[in-house]
């Protein structure tokens, strides 16, 4: 009951609502506010007034200027970064060693014995195409060639260029534009190119080089890709390097290791390639010091003289430094070491800590981003560069309906290749070359949020030396060969020496550059250093506006109820009816109500209408009518009657 009474009196003081006018009001907050300034305009003659209202609206003004610049400030997420160093014991970084030629001649010859006889027509019609006409008499497998030629493109007349097959037949750009038969382009304006066709040759394209070198290695090895894609991973693994003839020698610190420290892993660009201290099935190995005493040392064998002699250029080993349990995209990221040298690798470890949304787009796991990452298979962890490549693996077989042989494959999918898919090799070309295709794999994939690189400090020097070549090489040869011979050359050894230069743990980490705590007491500042408030100020201000909110809405709310009325009204000629009259009017369905004589004229009753007949007026029972609840609310703090 007491519930009840209590919220019936809080209808009332809603309904009455807070007993001011909008000007009474305002002079009250003048009067009592704690910010200076409203005080002075009602307190003023005419002439101050004027001028603490103008002043204090221009302070008004500029604080929330002020205001505004801040919170736009707190609401772009700006970051700030601080290095922190700490001296600690620390992990090695996993290491991936890998040959720079991705497989053993000897075991691919077969493989490529067609495609090396074309490549060797191809050499001596660009460096003597005169005796190459003349003694072109070998038969060819020509099926290779007729896919994806190379051609030469006589750019000695610009406005009229003409395409040159280099195995006899002439295939012109234009109707207008068919050579001399016999003629040969040795000028410098003959520049070597790629013809590749799409749709059975009617929409072709050409890819230019400014150097036959790049030409024809660009040539080879997509005619090698469009091979080996068809040949299975586990056959491509036993034609590679293995690691028992690839690393000769091991010593991790004082401690002896082998190729069997080793994970294995079949990278397509390089082959074979093994991992040290991947910590994918052994725990991790820590580093007990820093220095070159402590780090790993490595003895390998490129065995250079069984390189592929078109596929591989370059002779060396390539090698990369990482996390544990993360994909090593050597090819990027990694960097050569020669052979004949010792190459001493000094190691500084930089760890990235991002933050996190809304300061960044960075990604803890990769769960969050909209790429389906094709090296999960291998168990790693992710990275930006494992995204880019799976979305130009999906971007490949959504456009060309076939993946490309140097990223990983989804399940159900094929690899190109020219008997499948003959238009392959034009429409990688085409993603290759187009923006659209890198910006959106760009702005699907994002950094991860935790980052740790390896910034590397590099010497070489020869080894062997001169004097002790010999005994070096027997023994190596002894160990590996069983064999008295020396089967070890210096154009194939490579020695490298990889340690920790420091033990300082550098940790870049990104913070908030401004929190809740700067931008409350920015706020503040402003507020109270051009106007004297506080937070109290803001708390009066806020109940003069909801008081405002409130009489305004009473006043709707009487205007509303005073229409209605008048709207009520309206569909009465005379005064509303008595409740007599109406009691009587729903009980009996003949009841008219008498009309109020209006006066002895007769002609104010249009077409000869009879007077109405005077009735005796009702009893007055308007004290019957129930009243409003605040008119019979009592003034004191009492109960309501």
């Amino acid at each position: 009951m007491h519930v009840k009474k209590y919220l019936l009196k809080c209808l009332h003081r809603l309904q009455k609502g807070p007993g001011y006018t909008y000007k009474e009001l305002l002079v009250w907050y003048c009067n009592n506010t704690n910010t200076h300034g409203p005080k002075r305009i009602i307190c003023e003659g005419p002439k101050k007034k004027a001028m603490w209202f103008v002043l204090t609206l221009l302070f008004t003004s500029l604080v929330c200027w002020q205001w505004g610049v801040f919170i736009k400030t707190y609401l772009s997420c700006k970051v700030s970064v601080s290095l922190s160093m700490d001296f600690k014991d620390m992990d090695f970084p996993a290491v991936t060693i890998c040959n720079a030629s991705p497989f053993q001649y000897s075991k691919v010859k077969h493989l490529l014995k067609d495609l090396d006889e074309l490549m060797e027509a191809v050499l001596e019609r660009i460096l003597a195409p005169e005796s190459s006409h003349a003694n072109a008499t070998r038969a060819l497998n020509f099926t290779i060639w007729n896919h994806t030629p190379l051609v030469l493109i006589d750019e000695r007349n610009p406005h009229r260029p003409v395409v040159l097959d280099l195995f006899g037949d002439n295939y012109n750009g234009s109707a207008s534009s068919s050579p001399a038969p016999g003629r040969i382009c040795n000028a410098q304006g003959c520049k070597v190119a790629i013809r590749l066709c799409s749709s059975n040759g009617t929409v072709c394209t050409f890819q230019k080089f400014t150097s036959a070198t790049q030409a024809v290695m660009e040539w080879y090895v997509l005619q090698a890709t469009n091979i080996f894609s068809q040949v299975p991973r586990k056959e491509l693994m036993k034609m590679g390097y293995p690691a028992e003839q690839l690393i000769l020698a091991c010593l991790f610190g004082a401690e002896p290791c082998s190729y069997r420290n080793f994970t294995s892993i079949f990278y397509p660009d390089y082959g074979n390639c093994y991992i040290f201290n991947w910590g994918m099935t052994d725990k991790t190995l820590p580093s007990a010091n820093p220095g070159a005493e402590f780090g790993l040392k490595l003895i390998l064998d490129i065995g250079q003289e069984d390189y592929v002699p078109f596929l591989t250029s370059t002779a060396g080993a390539r090698l990369m430094l990482h996390e544990q349990k993360s994909y090593p995209f050597v090819k990027d990221e990694g960097i050569y070491a020669m052979a004949g040298m010792e190459t001493s690798i000094g190691v500084l470890v930089d760890k990235l800590e991002r933050k996190g949304k809304p300061y960044s787009q960075c990604t803890m796991n990769g769960s969050d981003v909209p790429i389906r990452n094709l090296y999960s298979d291998y168990n790693t962890t992710y990275s930006i560069q494992a995204c880019l490549r799976s979305c130009f693996q999906e971007l490949m077989i959504q456009n060309c309906s076939c993946g490309h042989y140097l990223y990983p494959l989804p399940h159900g999918e094929k690899y190109c290749n020219n008997q499948d898919f003959p238009d392959w090799a034009y429409c990688y070309l085409a993603l290759r070359i187009s923006e659209k295709p890198r910006e959106a794999c760009i702005s699907k994939c994002r950094e991860s949020c935790n980052d740790t690189t390896y910034k590397m400090t590099i010497s070489m020097a020869e080894w062997p030396s001169d004097s002790s070549e010999d005994w070096i090489f027997h023994i190596l040869s002894q160990e590996r060969d069983q064999s008295d011979n020396i089967t070890i050359s210096r154009k194939g050894v490579v020695k490298l020496n990889i340690y920790f230069q420091e033990f300082n743990d550098r940790t870049i980490q990104e913070s908030p550059a401004n929190n809740i705590v700067w931008l409350l007491s920015n706020l503040g500042g402003q507020f109270g250093f051009w106007m004297g408030g506080s937070v109290l100020c803001l708390i009066e201000f806020g109940e003069i506006l909801i008081d405002f909110v409130w009489i305004t809405i009473i006043k709707l709310v009487a205007f509303s109820k005073s229409l209605r009325q008048r709207q009520a009204q309206a569909r009465y000629a005379g005064p509303p009816p008595t409740v007599a009259e109406l009691v009587e009017a729903h009980t009996n369905f003949g009841f008219q109500p008498d009309m109020v004589d209006h006066g002895p004229d007769t002609g104010a009753y249009a077409d000869g209408q009879t007077l109405p007949v005077p009735g005796t007026p009702p009893p007055n029972y308007d004290s019957l009518r129930l009243q409003p609840l605040d008119v019979i609310e009592s003034d004191g703090e009492g109960d309501v009657i």
